[in-house]
């Protein structure tokens, strides 16, 4: 079976997904996790565009080389005014020296007539020239046919026709692209088995999400002959976003049995996700297939149950095979069957009668307001004080938050006292608000004494109010999730004020992140 190349271009139409601004750092620390990761291709920006992408390609290849994965310069075919050796947007490909470039050519007559302005035979020229003068200049070539299918569906004959041009010119790959997103998986292959019997090039494919269908077109092509894949780690793109490469590798590797990555790399993927995510300041969408911190989550008693007896009867794949772990949901619709599954995650011997007695705990608790279910660590932690294992790392003593308006803006300041280590600390911090400022206060405390906590930061903040009726005196349920370079955990907190609620949630997810480091220190 021929292997299907992997091509990320997460960096380059990634970026242009509403809310990401990639400096150039974060483009090369991505790169490199891509290439840990195993890809065939990293195409790494636009260099004709900005600056940026120029010096990317500089940094690259003169800093950091890759040691699997091809980086690839992006650029589009010569201008109609300009010869293909005096376009500036060729020439900046040539200059980034990448072994390989992709150009964007259009496929589709509408485009070509009502975008660029030029006759259909123009744009076969400009598609030629440009394929020859950079084959002529030793690089590989890709193109990408832009609006290929929409295009096929308007004017097969001309479609075709440029698919033709670009194959007779040299080029290496013909990656056939549904820009607009909008075609159907059922259209996508019959295109594609269309494209294969006029061209002998190898095919690809680049397909975009407007009709949630990325994911289904882009193993529908690979289906009908494609083996060159086209996407984005998480889907970033422009609108909808683009392909998933991290539903479509898994796809191929485990359901398609093609060899893209080995299992160790694949047991990579939601690392690389959750990596992205957090370059680009961005919350892991929890139902994300494969990668998501929901993708293997049970709640119902039924379905925890039978996990038990066999994972297969509720997970498609295994979650270690793409690097995610099975998680077990809490709620006040557990039964017993969930807390034995959740305490066996702990190594920590049990019986029926403890799993009750926990199980009649959170019953009460959620009655209260709490709610683990994006809060396990909280759960931890609670199951820990019911075995008497617990240890509190700190003791907070006390604290006071003080907010008052200073020439016209509010100012806000917080006091902690604790014990840590026999000894009393009394600090105080500014904050953005009381729980910015608690928190602040918290950690420069505790920081001294546990250099740890340096590495973590909030990245959530939810306030829930669980009786409304009851107003302002209404009870508040705080989740916060925090993350170190490892690991993302939740923590919460109840109570009728807000900043009494927050402080709980704060002291837990404190708390989880030294008992974690005492954990990893008395397994080295």
């Amino acid at each position: 079976m021929k292997n299907i190349v992997i091509y990320d271009t997460t960096l380059r139409d990634g970026s242009q997904a509403e809310g990401v601004s990639f400096s150039l750092q974060d483009k090369l620390s991505i790169a490199l996790k891509l290439d840990e990761l195993g890809v065939d291709y990293v195409e790494g920006g636009y260099p004709a565009a900005n600056p940026k992408d120029r010096n990317f390609f500089k940094e690259l290849l003169a800093k950091n080389p890759l040691s699997h994965a091809l980086p690839v310069a992006f650029g589009s075919t010569r201008r109609a005014d300009k010869k293909a050796e005096e376009d500036p947007g060729l020439q900046a490909l040539l200059k980034a020296e990448t072994r390989t470039v992709t150009i964007v050519a259009k496929a589709w007559d509408l485009h070509v007539k009502e975008v660029l302005r030029v006759s259909l035979e123009e744009n076969l020229k400009m598609l030629s020239d440009s394929i020859h003068f950079l084959a002529a200049n030793g690089r590989a070539v890709f193109v990408d046919l832009e609006h290929l299918f929409q295009g096929y569906k308007n004017n097969a004959d001309y479609a075709l026709k440029v698919l033709k041009t670009a194959e007779e010119y040299g080029a290496n790959t013909l990656i056939l692209c549904d820009t607009n997103g909008g075609s159907l998986p059922g259209e996508i292959e019959e295109i594609v088995k269309k494209a294969k019997s006029h061209v002998k090039t190898p095919l690809g494919i680049h397909a975009h999400n407007d009709g949630e269908l990325a994911v289904a077109n882009t193993l529908a092509a690979v289906t009908a002959g494609a083996r060159h894949v086209q996407g984005t780690i998480n889907g970033f793109g422009e609108r909808c976003g683009n392909a998933n490469l991290c539903s479509i590798i898994p796809n191929l590797v485990l359901k398609f049995g093609y060899p893209c990555l080995s299992p160790e790399r694949l047991k990579k993927l939601t690392e690389v996700s959750r990596y992205v995510n957090e370059v680009s300041n961005f919350t892991p969408q929890p139902n994300q297939p494969f990668v998501g911190p929901s993708a293997f989550a049970h709640k119902g008693g039924l379905h925890v149950d039978a996990v038990r007896k066999h994972e297969a009867t509720y997970e498609h794949i295994s979650p270690e095979a793409v690097g995610n772990e099975r998680r077990i949901l809490l709620s006040e619709l557990s039964g017993s069957s969930t807390i034995l599954a959740k305490i066996d995650r702990y190594n920590i011997t049990h019986d029926k009668d403890f799993a009750r007695k926990i199980l009649k705990e959170v019953q009460e608790r959620e009655n209260q307001g709490y709610h683990y279910e994006s809060a396990e660590a909280s759960f931890e932690i609670l199951v820990k004080k019911l075995l008497g294992k617990h240890k509190s790392f700190f003791d907070l003593e006390g604290y006071r938050t003080i907010v008052e308006k200073q020439d016209g803006r509010p100012v806000t300041e917080a006091t902690v006292k604790i014990k840590v280590n026999g000894k009393k600390e009394l600090t105080v911090a500014e904050g953005e608000g009381p729980v910015n400022a608690l928190d602040a206060a918290l950690r420069k405390a505790l920081e001294r004494h546990y250099p740890s906590i340096k590495e973590t930061h909030l990245v959530d903040y939810k306030v829930r109010v669980i009786d409304s009726k009851e107003g302002t005196a209404a009870k508040v349920r705080v989740i916060i999730q925090t993350r170190d370079h490892q690991d993302l955990w939740g923590t919460v907190g109840v109570s009728e004020n807000i900043i009494e609620a927050s402080c709980q949630a704060l002291v837990d997810s404190i708390e989880y992140k030294l008992f974690k480091e005492e954990e990893k220190s008395q397994k080295s």
